[in-house]
């Protein structure tokens, strides 16, 4: 694999790895261009027949849950638009998961193609700071992703599936409540994988900012002719990588923009659906699950906002460039050196036009500015779905009551 080439990828092997078990990317060990092609082949055979038995089994508990659903509406004689979100809300299963491996099928060459840049631009990130080296990082790359990506790992895999088993109810069995928990944490994972891949995009990043800085330390002490040639092709090489790493985000959103719409809507939805249903219930002495409910909205709240988050700390970092130029161009030896000035211009530009944007295929941007945004739509949904809930009481009340025949 491509991780034998690069240390960042190899740190991020083991959590590629679990995404794998749970279908949610190919085995990073089918992009090894030095393993033969026959084990090569036996190993996609078997990810295959894996991946389509659990789309067997996600199209069971979708099923499963469909008619468990409808059965509780008419129980509850709630049968208004609750049947329709609840309905749709568990065909989300099977469309999501439809999507994901598909999503795989055919862009699977761009995944390699990901893989490929992120080896090669760490590769030359580390021969062009190897005399400039920077400042070192406060936290290892290895520790921030065990920190945030390994620690919500254990607590998603952990506390989601004790927030909604006994939400279920009693119109699911056991054995198809524990089916439907393996299909909703392995839905949330994607989130988790694309947190992967930011990290390690948001790592280049720091490096290229700390040998620019390091660059900037070098001019304020420099005023020989032959130095700042150097200094300039030097910068020139990080000119030039920053584009790269541009490029490497785009490839990132085409390859994620069908998946992370999906988990978006799908959460969102799921949050509708759990306020509806917790709406419904506050007329029930016996319920049992009004802080589970809470606790799963919060959960899938937390995981689109890790998303967010971190693309945001990303883009900040990305952002904070065009800062750095201007405090050289301030130098003395950036007024005395005339392609100096010209590269720092040159370098200034591309900031401006090659903006960092996590985005869903240019449907969405993904940051904290849209997570706000997706707070307030929810927010104001709930509030129609409950204003609705409360005519629809009061005219079945009024119905019903003897003095409303005329």
């Amino acid at each position: 694999m491509v991780a034998k080439k690069s240390r960042l990828l190899a740190t991020a092997l083991p959590y590629l790895q679990i995404f794998s078990v749970f279908v949610q990317t190919p085995p990073p060990q089918s992009f090894d261009s030095t393993t033969r092609k026959g084990p090569k082949r036996y190993l996609m055979a078997g990810f295959v027949c894996y991946a389509v038995s659990i789309l067997v089994f996600v199209f069971a508990a979708s099923y499963i849950n469909i008619v468990a659903i409808n059965e509780e509406v008419l129980d509850y004689n709630v049968a208004d638009f609750t049947r329709v979100m609840g309905s749709i809300q568990k065909s989300l299963f099977s469309v999501i998961a439809i999507a994901n491996q598909l999503n795989m099928l055919f862009n699977y060459r761009r995944l390699g193609g990901i893989y490929e840049d992120i080896a090669n631009l760490e590769k030359d990130i580390d021969d062009a700071s190897q005399c400039f080296a920077g400042q070192g990082q406060r936290f290892s790359f290895r520790f921030r992703l065990a920190c945030i990506v390994g620690l919500w790992l254990i607590l998603l895999v952990g506390v989601m599936p004790r927030f909604t088993l006994l939400s279920m109810g009693p119109y699911v069995s056991w054995p198809s409540k524990i089916l439907t928990e393996l299909v909703i944490v392995m839905q949330q994972l994607k989130s988790l994988e694309y947190c992967v891949f930011v990290l390690l995009v948001h790592e280049l990043v720091l490096r290229l900012r700390n040998t620019l800085l390091q660059l900037q330390v070098e001019l304020q002490d420099c005023n020989h002719q032959d130095m700042l040639q150097a200094l300039c092709v030097a910068l020139k090489r990080n000119q030039l990588l920053v584009g790269r790493v541009w490029r490497l985000e785009g490839e990132l959103a085409s390859y994620f923009a069908l998946p992370m719409t999906l988990l978006f809507i799908y959460n969102g939805l799921t949050i509708l659906h759990v306020v509806n249903w917790a709406y419904i219930n506050t007329f029930l002495d016996e319920d049992c699950c009004r802080y589970d409910r809470f606790g799963t909205c919060m959960l899938l709240l937390i995981n689109l906002l890790l998303a967010c988050l971190l693309s945001q700390r990303c883009i900040d970092a990305y952002n904070s460039f065009p800062r750095i130029l201007h405090q050289i161009r301030s130098l003395s030896a950036s007024s005395e050196f005339p392609l100096l000035t010209r590269g720092l211009r040159e370098y200034s530009l591309q900031m401006q036009h090659l903006k960092l944007r996590f985005t869903c295929g240019g449907f969405f941007d993904i940051n904290l500015k849209y997570f706000g945004g997706v707070l307030v739509t929810i927010l104001g949904y709930s509030i129609i779905l409950i204003q609705f809930k409360v005519q629809g009481i009061a005219e079945t009340k009024f119905k019903a009551s003897p003095n409303s025949s005329i």
